[in-house]
């Protein structure tokens, strides 16, 4: 397969197209990994790539800020920060990691703001309070929660509705055709699930899928008995539904020519949701395979059989 068009999506607020692949940045450590940053970055926006995922955890800020100034291209460029990643989140907590984080970018805005965790004991108008008073203040141009659950974003849609501001633009649960044992990280969310896919088709709210890959398990290399060897992947993805979705990925995978990871990420991208993939990879080649599962086309048929529906 030939490298393929990039698909892009829309998210309210934001006044340009947002790529399907979603650039993860974990990868990109100041300054230790400025080179790659810029080798990474320079391939995705030439096939057409322009959303980037940070985070103020990863600590990623600085070499992606830097790669936007020197290239130019802010206003091309859809930036998505992430922060309060912790359960014992506030507005205040939100407020200092999103100025610590446009320091580092050394840019005046973000154009999506998610809150990394959710508090469920702080009431949701206190952070749409918060947020939409930095989004009129220029710092951000829409906003949203990561590992938020539908009833919670439920709650911000009502109460944004009542007072006649503007909610949640996005959210990024996980979701990936694995179905993990437990979150890779403690407090996630995962939309994997029946009821959680039933309300993001209902709603179309825009999902940012993060390991949208299952943090590799599809790329073959791994094996039941290297349990130890696996470590977080082998804690979080072994199981027996994701050995038989790997080997029925590897299945439609011969019949399209492409591979079981490209498989793993076309079945995110043909879901009936408005949906983004996020991507990790390491190098421009990453990149490129994971590109081309933009050209495959799955059927609802595949669909199911991939779920183990059928």
């Amino acid at each position: 397969m030939t490298n393929t068009a990039m698909r892009y999506g829309r998210i309210a607020g934001i006044d340009k197209p947002v790529s399907r692949l979603v650039m993860g940045s974990m990868v990109m450590q100041y300054p230790s990994q400025l080179p790659l940053t810029f080798e990474l970055l320079d391939h995705f926006f030439e096939i057409g790539g322009n959303a980037i995922d940070t985070a103020y955890v990863y600590g990623t800020e600085r070499s992606v800020g830097e790669w936007i100034r020197e290239r130019g291209v802010r206003e091309r460029v859809v930036l998505i920060a992430k922060g309060a990643a912790t359960t014992e989140a506030t507005p205040e907590l939100v407020t200092k990691e999103l100025n610590a984080t446009l320091d580092r970018f050394g840019l005046d805005h973000a154009d999506l703001f998610l809150m990394h965790r959710d508090n469920p004991s702080v009431p949701v108008s206190e952070f749409v309070d918060c947020l939409n008073s930095h989004r009129e203040a220029g710092r951000i141009r829409a906003y949203g929660g990561s590992n938020w659950t539908p009833e919670r974003l439920e709650a911000v849609h009502e109460y944004a509705a009542a007072h006649g501001v503007p909610g949640f633009a996005a959210s990024s649960p996980n979701f990936s055709l694995a179905r993990w044992n437990e979150p890779m990280w403690a407090d996630c969310v995962s939309a994997s699930d029946p009821a959680s896919r039933t309300w993001y088709e209902k709603t179309q709210m825009p999902l940012l899928a993060w390991s949208s890959q299952g943090s590799g398990f599809f790329t073959g290399r791994f094996r039941p008995e290297d349990v130890e060897a696996a470590g977080d992947v082998a804690r979080v993805w072994y199981n027996a539904g994701n050995w038989e979705r790997l080997r029925r990925a590897q299945e439609v995978g011969a019949r399209h020519g492409v591979t079981a990871l490209q498989i793993a990420l076309a079945y995110v991208l043909c879901q009936p949701l408005n949906i983004f993939a996020l991507i990790g990879p390491r190098t421009t080649e990453e990149t490129r395979t994971s590109a081309q599962a933009l050209a495959v086309k799955l059927s609802p048929d595949e669909l199911r059989y991939l779920d183990l529906e059928e």
